[in-house]
This record gives C-alpha cells, sequence and structure tokens, in this order.
C-alpha cells in the first residue's frame, strides 16, 4: 500500500483508507470517500454495571456545568476538550454544547488498549500504569489471560452495540477495600488511536477496517459509519 500525508487538501485518491484525527476527517473523507467507523456516543453509558464497576451517565456540556461535586467528564468521542476530573461543573472549559460522559471517581491500577476485529483482540498493550504512560505488549503479559478472559465476556455480551473494527480500552479499578477489578474503560475510533506497544500489523488489520472504502461498507457496521450518507453498502 501506497502512504501519503495529505495537507490541508486531497489529491484525488479514491478508495483509500485513513489515519489521524476527527477533525481533519470532516474534511477530506468525503472526497477520498472513506467510511470512518466509530462506537456510538452512549455505548459505555448502556452498559451493565458488571462491566462498568461505576457510575456513567450520558448527558450534555451544559448539563455537566450544574455539577457541584467532582466528576470525571470526558467527550464521548472527540477529544473537544480534555477528559479529565473537574471539581464541580463549573470548572469545565467554554465551548458549545455537546454530548458528555459524566463518570464516578476511580482509580486505575492499569489500563489496556485492545483492537477488536469482527468480536475478536487481534492485539493489545498496556499503556498506563496508575494514570502514568507505562507502554507493554500484551502478548506475555502477566495479566494477558485475564484481559482475554474479561475481554471475551464483554464482547460475547456487548459486542453488537459495537463496529465491526474499534478499539476497547479496559482496566482494572482498586476498589476502596484495596481489591481490584476489571472494567471496562472506554471504545475509541481505530483510525484514532494510539497502538503504543500492540503488535502494528494486527493493529494496521483494524485500523483498515475501520477506515476504508465506502463501497465495502458492510449492512452490519452502517450505524456506526460518520458519513453514512456517503457510504454505499457492500454488495
Amino acid at each position: 500500500m501506497d502512504v501519503e500525508v495529505l495537507g490541508g487538501v486531497t489529491t484525488g485518491r479514491r478508495g483509500a483508507h485513513y489515519y489521524g484525527g476527527p477533525g481533519f476527517a470532516a474534511r477530506v473523507v468525503d472526497d477520498l470517500e472513506v467510511a470512518l467507523l466509530e462506537p456510538s456516543d452512549d455505548w459505555l453509558a448502556t452498559l451493565p454495571q458488571e462491566y462498568t464497576r461505576r457510575r456513567i451517565a450520558m448527558s450534555t456540556l451544559s448539563e455537566a456545568r450544574r455539577l457541584s461535586r467532582p466528576a470525571f467528564v470526558k467527550p464521548p468521542r472527540e477529544k473537544s476538550f480534555p477528559a479529565a476530573v473537574y471539581a464541580t461543573g463549573s470548572d469545565l472549559p467554554p465551548g458549545p454544547d455537546a454530548p458528555v460522559l459524566i463518570s464516578d471517581l476511580v482509580t486505575w491500577a492499569a489500563e489496556f488498549r485492545l483492537y477488536v476485529l469482527d468480536g475478536e483482540v487481534r492485539t493489545g498493550s498496556q499503556y498506563t500504569t496508575f494514570g502514568r504512560l507505562d507502554a507493554e505488549p500484551l502478548k506475555g503479559h502477566r495479566h494477558e489471560a485475564a484481559v482475554r478472559e474479561f475481554a471475551a465476556a464483554l464482547l460475547t455480551t456487548c459486542g453488537e452495540g459495537l463496529p465491526s473494527a474499534v478499539v476497547v480500552d479496559i482496566g482494572i479499578l482498586t476498589t476502596p477495600e484495596g481489591g481490584a477489578e476489571w472494567a471496562v474503560v472506554e471504545a475509541n475510533m481505530a483510525w484514532f488511536s494510539n497502538c503504543y506497544a500492540a503488535d502494528p500489523d494486527r493493529a494496521l488489520d483494524v485500523v483498515l477496517r475501520s477506515a476504508g472504502p465506502g463501497t465495502a461498507l458492510a449492512e452490519r457496521d452502517r450505524p456506526f459509519c460518520r458519513n453514512i450518507e456517503d457510504a454505499a453498502p457492500a454488495g
């Protein structure tokens, strides 16, 4: 495959794949005829609590500004403002109203990024420990078996709510009693995710499906297509 770094305009290529940010994607993917797959805004908030281990609500930025307690607030997909703990809603940055996820405060002992294709974890990587960058391949990791077991149960139960190519972040939550529980961090667009120490070839398989030619878009993925009106399903 040829690789081209795009500037402000496309070069007339068709049937390409895309990897990059959502802002730039909005300007070029229609010309490139690329179908972008992404999880729905409310997927995390609709998961059973056995997979989240915390309260998560789908809301709006204007509603979040009324919070009088500390909470973790983030955009569900795009990075329009920093995902962070805000002491109160008045501490949120200015900006237009938009969907947000509001979560209870938790401590992640370790977080893992999983590249998922057709409901199967193709590769993965630890990427943080206690909020600090700490990349390590999933293959051979001391928690690999536990990661794969939790991911398999999650994808069997809730995988239909995700596109066929997606990144799912999971991690180990510390409990007030000093224990640990596996939980879902979030789901992300594979075409806008750092693979950290994951196998790059296997990660690329997921990225290519997540942002490929619109003519190859499967009917199963149409609800997850960002530019759905411009993407024709595969025959």
